[in-house]
């Protein structure tokens, strides 16, 4: 992993003198939101299948919707023909989460660059850097306590914290939406074990982003907040025809 970590962070450094004639001191912060991005740009297309297999899933919500009356009294009976559907359909029930998966280890990758403070041995030195006035290796913490919220430091803080802040409640409504318009039934998800806990607390997740960015080091905070923020957009667009969508995506505009 050490291997792969110091070429992203050759790669980053590059990105970073690339971009110095336009943000100067701030370049290696630019450059971590842009790899990010580049990253992001590149998994995508496991994002599209993920949202195929989604869609595949809720298509056959209503045939679903059939067989759990037909199967009320009886969980063996149903759960064998949620199977059977889904096999006739050729669609697997975990369709819409392994793709999802498999991009994880990208991401636990990126995560660890923007927060280690050694790669490979050596000195992380992209945390040498800043943005504006707040170093990329400091947390909120040194910004409060170097001039507080409204500090030199803390303002830039601000400025994530109000974006992850916007992303999370755009989240936060259109997951609620779409979980009103397709409502789980009494007893849970079939097709996907545990789904019912998870969903109830699905809404509020996107606001732990919160709490990430005020702990980790600010050039993890900023992989962080580009990372969700380009997940918000991406859903938005690959999602648009879900039930329950529409609404949230026609407020938002």
């Amino acid at each position: 992993m050490s291997a792969f970590m110091s070429l992203f962070a050759e790669l980053v450094g590059h990105i970073a003198d690339l971009l110095d004639p336009l943000f100067h001191a701030s370049a290696t912060a630019a450059a971590i939101v842009l790899f990010t991005a580049c990253v992001r740009l590149l998994v995508h297309p496991l994002s599209r299948a993920a949202a195929r297999g989604q869609k595949a899933r809720a298509r056959l919500n209503p045939q679903i919707a059939e067989l759990r009356k037909k199967h009320a009294k009886n969980p063996e009976k149903l759960q064998k023909a949620v199977l059977e559907l889904h096999r006739k359909e050729q669609v697997s029930p975990l369709s819409g989460c392994l793709p999802s998966l498999f991009q994880l280890p990208a991401f636990f990758l990126l995560y660890h660059l923007f927060s280690s403070s050694s790669i490979g041995g050596d000195a992380n030195t992209l945390l040498d850097h800043t943005l504006f006035a707040a170093p990329l290796g400091g947390r909120w913490t040194d910004a409060l306590a170097d001039g507080g919220v409204f500090g030199a430091q803390g303002l830039v803080y601000v400025g994530l914290f109000l974006l992850v802040a916007a992303v999370a409640t755009f989240n936060f409504r259109r997951t609620k939406s779409q979980m009103a318009a397709t409502p789980l039934p009494q007893g849970g998800d079939q097709q996907v074990p545990g789904m019912g806990a998870i969903t109830k607390v699905m809404p509020l997740m996107s606001f732990m982003t919160l709490f990430t960015v005020a702990v980790v080091p600010l050039a993890a905070a900023l992989y962080v907040v580009t990372s969700t923020t380009w997940s918000a957009v991406e859903r938005a667009v690959l999602y648009r025809d879900m039930p329950g969508t529409a609404g949230v995506l026609a407020t938002a505009g």
